[in-house]
């Protein structure tokens, strides 16, 4: 094929005709080892298939990191990775996020399992994610600095250059996770419209000699503002922003800088010394209008990058890569068709724009300095504070628990929305389940053909291969749930009548699973873990789809609390 690519040094040029010929190296290339592009790499190499990481950075140079919060929907997202109770153990739950003045947003109320921020710095979220990536198999490549990419109807080249020289990589898909200065973005031509929304941020690492009342402490002012947050190992991260003392990105920054904002915004400096890493920075507010050209796909900071306030760059990247992962690994494994791919733009850009307008909303009520805008700023302060359903949305659509997808005309009223944690009658749950990297199907417990003899004591634990896993409802309750890999409510049904209840099922499954119309239903009791299960067969009813699945059996609605860090939060909640 004779198309043409870009190249960051040296503008357009012809690609070398016909690339299809070539072999590929992998399934997927992942340009980026930032947390999405870990996440992705290890969710697709989960589901078995051959996934290169290509990362610019020398393996020994560690990646530049600023976030420190992860909100609920990403600790669900982690906890579907077994990941995310080794990070809530090292890091600091805090119930409250404070935005400005009075303003605090209550974490406690949300309906999770997680119902806090959990303090972290970034590179223990990698450190966790590159590990999952590296016992999934997925190859890294480290200093690969991508130089251009020519996709065809098969697949995508990338040309590289490496301490070796040059070299050429080819896949069937590629995803550019390479942040803001993407040049997976700039390759395939995308624009990256937006604006600087805060310039002369400075960032630190310190040492303190009085310890913050809080793990996370932020305030501003109007002048000014900063937060200090602890990695929880005697070091502190400060940001902080002066209006009076505003400079380029490449003005060196002095530590009595450092130490003035934090005076100016917090009241006090703690006594910072030993400054191990001082920055300067600017934030922008942009976001690509196309998350998908052709077999090429932007996730993360690459797609949309957004005001430091409410600490949501790095969740909605993390969510960008659960969304997607599942459904390349659908359709390279042909159990759906290549317009699923589509849905990542329809789901996710919207996304991305609603956190580009939120942040940046509280980042410029934040730094009104004018007497109106503080009087505004206070009533604003207000509302958020005591009047409860305002408080309620604001932390649901921070912390991601509130983002739901658009659902087709008269789908059920669950369809789109995220799935809440439910304990399961044998104690697993369903988060759990989710671990397998596969739908899950809940319908009630008395549905015909589902209740099982247990498993036999000498079966064997497998790996499950499984499309789908089958659980019931410890309860009563009567709807059937069809529940994605990603945590999200696919499809479900209230109906009563057995000829359409299981003709609705039928349709659901071959919809989004691929399941053919004639086979049985493969199920097994007990708790469905990651490490696998036996199996048994039966039929649910006269449907005739066919579900590799294991079975749970699915407990009532009850959120769990998390077990590190969170004993004193109620096991109703």
């Amino acid at each position: 094929m004779d198309a043409t690519y870009r190249t960051p040094d040296d503008g357009a040029r012809r690609a070398e005709p016909t690339t299809a010929h070539e072999p590929r190296e992998a399934d997927v290339l992942v340009v980026g080892a930032g947390p999405t592009g870990l996440l992705l790499a290890g969710d697709l190499a989960r589901a078995g298939l051959a996934v290169t990481l290509l990362e610019r950075r020398a393996e020994t140079t560690s990646n530049l990191t600023r976030a420190l919060a992860v909100h609920a929907r990403t600790l669900e997202q982690l906890d579907a990775r077994g990941l995310a109770d080794e990070l809530v153990a090292g890091g600091h739950p805090i119930p409250r996020l404070r935005l400005f003045g009075a303003a605090s947003l209550d974490a406690t109320q949300l309906p999770s399992r997680f119902p806090f921020v959990l303090i972290t710095p970034q590179f223990e979220v990698e450190r966790v994610l590159e590990r999952r990536a590296r016992e999934a198999g997925v190859t890294f490549r480290y200093g690969s600095e991508v130089l251009g990419l020519d996709q065809d109807a098969d697949g995508v080249t990338v040309r590289l250059r490496t301490a070796d020289g040059t070299a050429r990589v080819r896949a069937a898909y590629l995803v550019g996770s390479d942040g803001v200065r993407s040049t997976i973005r700039r390759a395939v031509g995308l624009p990256f419209p937006g604006k600087s929304v805060i310039r002369s941020l400075v960032l630190a690492d310190v040492r303190l000699a009085q310890e913050p009342a809080s793990p996370f402490t932020f305030n501003a002012d109007g002048d000014a503002f900063a937060l200090i947050g602890s990695f929880g190992d005697g070091w502190y991260r400060v940001i902080g922003w002066n209006r009076h003392r505003q400079a380029d990105d490449s003005t060196p920054v002095e530590f009595a800088e450092v130490r003035e904002v934090a005076r100016l915004a917090l009241g006090s400096d703690y006594g910072m010394h030993d400054a191990r890493w001082i920055s300067r920075f600017h934030s922008d507010e942009r976001q690509a209008p196309a998350y998908r050209v052709g077999r090429v796909f932007l996730a993360g900071d690459a797609a949309h990058v957004h005001s430091p306030a409410g600490g949501q760059g790095m969740n909605t990247g993390l969510q960008d890569a659960a969304n997607l992962g599942w459904k390349l690994a659908a359709v390279l494994q042909g159990h759906a068709p290549e317009t699923l791919l589509d849905s990542y733009q329809t789901e996710r850009h919207p996304v991305g724009r609603s956190v580009l307008r939120s942040s940046g909303a509280i980042l410029r009520i934040a730094l009104l300095h004018r007497a109106p805008g503080r009087a505004a700023r206070a009533l604003a302060a207000q509302l958020v504070g005591r009047v409860r359903p305002v408080g309620r949305r604001a932390i649901r659509t921070i912390s991601g628990i509130g983002i739901a997808y658009p659902a087709g005309p008269g789908a059920h009223r669950l369809v789109g929305h995220r799935a809440p944690d439910v304990r399961l009658a044998d104690g697993s749950r369903l988060y759990e389940l989710l671990r397998h990297g596969t739908f899950v199907l809940i319908t009630p417990a008395d549905e015909a053909g589902l209740a099982q003899p247990p498993a036999r004591p000498d079966a064997p634990p497998r790996r499950s291969g499984a499309r789908t896993l089958h659980a019931a409802w410890r309860s009563d309750r009567r709807t059937a749930v069809l529940i994605r890999p990603d945590g999200y409510v696919a499809w479900a049904t209230d109906a009563t009548a057995p000829e359409e209840r299981t003709a609705a099922l039928r349709t659901a499954l071959r919809h989004w699973t691929g399941s053919g119309p004639d086979a049985g239903l493969t199920t097994s009791t007990g708790a469905a873990t990651a490490a696998g299960t036996a199996t048994a067969t039966t039929d649910v009813a006269t449907a005739t789809a066919t579900v590799d699945a294991d079975t749970a059996t699915v407990g009532t609605g009850a959120v769990i609390p998390a077990p590190a860090r969170g004993a004193d939060t109620p096991a109703g909640r």
